[in-house]
């Protein structure tokens, strides 16, 4: 990370200063006030500079996107990465050829890589930021996907008047099918067993 000392008349004087250095803003940098300075008598005698120590903040944006583009390239697979952020979440959007190498099965390796992305960009504890990894619109299909199966699912469940169990899925996942189905009268879905493990279960209501 870029740094440098400056002075001035005044601690603002000394930041702009610094600023005008580093050609960066006020919200890119952290700053370190060395010496608050002094007027001294009559503005003359006595008087000392305001000495401050400006640096610039870490991108975790950026630093996140170099280790996406770090793990896909050894993966096999080259990456253009379009990143979104809304408040304090934050949408990689991956594309490129081999792409479904990233995705995997049923999105465990795009999900793996989500997991480990969103410990990179967190590491520092400053300011959590959720994350999601997206690999040219696979949460949106799988989304799809999921809210079919759960009607099948339950229809199933409604015909045979027993539970349904379905297979592990990550929590997300599982809030899909929960939402899918949370208006229905004639079941209802709570979740069972220990991660990696944990999976939806739908029962017919007259089952409870």
């Amino acid at each position: 990370m870029r740094e440098v000392t400056a002075s001035g008349q005044s601690v603002e004087e000394a930041i702009q200063s610094a600023l005008e250095q580093l050609n960066l803003s006020k919200e890119e940098v952290e700053i370190d006030v060395i010496d608050e300075g002094k007027k001294g008598f009559l503005g003359l005698f006595g008087s000392s500079l305001a000495v401050v120590k400006v640096k610039e903040k870490k991108n975790y944006i950026a630093e996140t996107e170099e280790f996406l583009q770090n793990v896909s390239k050894n993966m096999g697979v080259d990456v253009e990465i379009t990143t979104t952020i809304v408040d304090n979440h934050v949408t990689f959007q991956l594309s490129g050829e081999k792409i479904a190498i990233l995705i995997g099965k049923r999105g465990k390796t795009l999900n793996a890589l989500q997991y480990l992305t969103q410990l990179v960009i967190n590491k520092d504890g400053r300011n959590f930021h959720s994350v999601t990894v997206d690999a040219e619109g696979y949460r949106e299909r799988r989304k799809e996907t999921l809210i079919e199966l759960a009607h099948k699912m339950s229809d199933k469940a409604k015909r045979i008047k027993r539970k349904v169990a379905l297979e592990p899925m990550p929590a997300y996942e599982r809030k899909i099918i929960h939402s899918a189905l949370q208006d229905s009268n004639e079941v209802t879905t709570y979740s069972d067993g220990v991660e990696p493990h944990r999976h939806i279960v739908i029962s017919p209501k007259d089952n409870i």
